[in-house]
C-alpha cells in the first residue's frame, strides 16, 4: 500500500510539473500562470528582466508563478486615456486573475490525476491498483487545496519581497584592484540600479499593498557607512525615490576617526534634508564635530530634538575602539546600564537612536522605537515593554572589510513610515543591495501589526551619570562605565589623531 501511495505521489508531482503554463489576459497584460510543487507556499510575480515580487500567500507546498510576458500597448493606452476604463481596471484585473487561476487549477488537477494513474499503472500493471492510486492522489490533492485555502493570507500582499538586477550592467566582480580602478563606473551603475528598482517598487506599490500615505513622515535609516563613498550614492537615490523627510545615521560614519577622514562627511551638507547623527564606536569626537559643522546635520549626544515632526533622542557610543590606549568595556550588561543612567534625558521621544544594540536595550520602554546599528546585520526585536528595536546592517557594506571575506557584506538601509499624527511606525521597507562589486537589489516591506500598542516603561534603579553603581560586578565584566565622582575612562578619550585639530 505504501508503495502504491509513493508511486501515485510521484506521478501526481510529475503531472503537475509537466502541466505547462496557462495563458491569461489580465487587464492590458498578457501573463503566463503555472503551478509547481514547492517546499514553501508562495506566489511569485516574475517581471524579468526587471525582477520578481514574492508573496508568502499560503502554507500549502505549492508555488504559483505569474509571468508578465507582454503588454498590449493599445489596450494599455485605452485604459490610460479613458477614465471610465481606468476606474474599472481593478475589478477587471481581479476577474481576469480569477479566470486564469481557475483554468490553471483545473488543468493542474487533471494532469496530476493522469500522472498518478499512469505511474501506478506502469509500475503495477493492475487497473484496480491504478484506480486506488488515482483515488489516493485525488484525496491528497484535495487536502493540499484545502490547506492552501485555509491558510491563505490576504495580508501577505501588504508585505512583498522585491528582488531585481540590471541585466545590461557590466560585470564588475573581480579583484580588489579592478574594483578600485573602475570604482566611479561602478558607483554610477549602482545609482542607476537603485533608482530604477525604487521607481519600479513604487509602481508595484499601487497594487493592494500598504498605502504609504504621502502625509506620513518618511525616515531613511542608515548605519555603519565606514567611509564607503558608495553609501552616498545609495542614500541620495533612496532619498529622492522614497521622498524621505530626514535621514537617521546610527553611527560609524568613519573608520578610524582621524582628521583626514573628516572631509568624507561633507556629503551630508549636499543631501538637502535633515541628517540626524549619533556617534559610533569608530567615530571620534573630531568626527562628531565635523558632522556638526554640516548645515543640515543634527548631532544628538545625550539630548532630544524634534526633527521633521519626530521627537528623537540620541546618545553617542561611549567607546572609541580605534584608540587602543583607552580601555574598552563592551560587556552588554554594562552598556545597558550606561543607557539606563541617561533615561532622564529621553523625555517623550518618539524614537531613540543609538549605535550599539546593547546600549539600545537599556532604553526599552522609554520610547516606541529604538534605532541601532553596529553589528552589520539587520534585525528587528519586539521587547515585552512594547518597544521595537530596528538594527540596521551596514550602509557602507562594512567599508574595506568587505574585501576580507569570500562574500561581500551587503549594503543595507531602510525607509520607515511614521504616522504624522500619532508619530508611531506604520510600516518599513528594508532595502538590500549586493555587496561591493555586485549589481542586485532586494526590497521587502513590513507592516507594523499593532502601531498603537501600549509602551510600558521597565522599572529600573539606574544611577545618574555621576552617581555610584550598585551591585557587585561580574569578575569578567570589566570596570564599570563610570565611577563615583568621575567620568568613565572610555569617555575620557585620549588626544589621538582623530581628536587633534589645528
Amino acid at each position: 500500500m505504501a508503495a502504491v501511495l509513493l508511486v501515485a505521489a510521484v506521478g501526481a508531482w510529475l503531472g503537475i510539473f509537466f502541466s505547462g503554463t496557462v495563458r491569461a489576459q489580465v487587464g492590458p497584460v498578457e501573463t503566463g500562470m503555472s503551478l509547481r510543487p514547492a517546499w514553501n507556499g508562495e506566489t511569485v510575480v516574475d517581471a524579468s528582466p526587471l525582477g520578481t515580487l514574492t508573496f508568502r500567500t499560503h502554507d500549502a507546498p505549492l508555488r504559483l508563478r505569474i509571468t508578465l510576458e507582454n503588454i498590449d500597448q493599445d489596450r494599455a493606452r485605452a485604459f490610460l486615456e479613458d477614465p471610465r476604463l481606468a476606474d474599472r481596471l481593478p475589478q477587471l484585473i481581479e476577474s481576469d486573475l480569477l479566470d486564469g487561476a481557475r483554468a490553471l487549477v483545473i488543468r493542474s488537477l487533471l494532469c496530476a490525476g493522469a500522472g498518478a494513474l499512469i505511474a501506478v499503472l506502469m509500475v503495477f500493471r493492475r487497473p484496480r491498483v491504478a484506480l486506488l492510486g488515482l483515488l489516493a492522489a485525488s484525496v491528497a490533492l484535495a487536502g493540499t487545496g484545502a490547506l492552501a485555502a485555509l491558510t491563505f493570507r490576504p495580508n501577505s500582499l501588504m508585505e512583498p519581497r522585491y528582488s531585481g538586477l540590471v541585466a545590461a550592467a557590466p560585470s564588475l566582480v573581480g579583484s580588489a584592484e579592478s574594483i578600485v580602478t573602475r570604482f566611479e563606473s561602478y558607483r554610477s551603475q549602482l545609482t542607476k540600479l537603485v533608482t530604477n528598482v525604487s521607481k519600479l517598487y513604487d509602481t508595484v506599490s499601487t497594487l493592494p499593498l500598504y498605502d504609504a500615505d504621502p502625509r506620513s513622515i518618511r525616515v531613511l535609516h542608515v548605519s555603519d557607512i565606514h567611509i564607503n563613498p558608495i553609501a552616498w550614492n545609495v542614500i541620495r537615490s533612496l532619498k529622492d525615490q522614497f521622498a524621505v523627510d530626514l535621514v537617521i545615521d546610527s553611527g560609524d560614519i568613519s573608520d578610524h576617526g582621524t582628521k583626514a577622514e573628516n572631509k568624507f562627511v561633507d556629503e551630508i551638507g549636499r543631501l538637502g534634508v535633515p541628517y540626524v547623527y549619533v556617534r559610533g564606536n569608530h567615530d571620534s569626537m573630531s568626527t562628531q564635530r565635523a558632522v556638526e559643522r554640516q548645515k543640515n546635520a543634527v548631532v544628538l549626544d545625550n539630548k532630544t530634538q524634534t526633527v521633521a515632526g519626530l521627537t528623537i533622542y540620541g546618545l553617542g557610543d561611549p567607546r572609541f575602539t580605534p584608540d587602543l590606549s583607552v580601555p574598552v568595556d563592551s560587556n552588554p550588561a554594562t552598556l545597558a546600564q550606561f543607557a539606563r543612567a541617561h533615561l532622564g534625558k529621553v523625555g517623550k521621544a518618539d524614537v531613540v537612536a543609538v549605535h550599539d544594540p546593547d546600549v539600545g536595550k537599556g532604553f526599552t520602554g522609554a520610547a516606541p522605537m529604538i534605532l541601532a546599528g553596529h553589528t552589520h546585520e539587520r534585525k528587528t526585536t519586539m521587547f515585552p515593554s512594547g518597544t521595537r528595536m530596528l538594527i540596521q546592517g551596514s550602509t557602507g557594506g562594512a567599508g574595506l572589510r568587505a574585501l576580507e571575506h569570500a562574500q561581500p557584506t551587503p549594503v543595507q538601509a531602510s525607509v520607515l513610515y511614521f504616522d504624522k499624527e500619532t508619530k508611531r511606525l506604520q510600516a518599513w521597507d528594508d532595502i538590500t543591495l549586493g555587496g561591493l562589486g555586485e549589481q542586485s537589489v532586494y526590497i521587502q516591506r513590513h507592516v507594523e501589526p499593532n502601531p498603537q500598542r501600549m509602551i510600558s516603561p521597565a522599572p529600573t534603579n539606574a544611577p545618574s551619570p555621576t552617581g555610584s553603581v550598585t551591585g557587585t560586578p561580574s569578575p569578567h565584566a570589566g570596570p564599570p562605565l563610570w565611577h563615583q565622582g568621575q567620568s568613565s575612562p572610555m569617555l575620557q578619550r585620549s588626544p589621538t589623531e582623530g581628536d587633534r585639530e589645528s
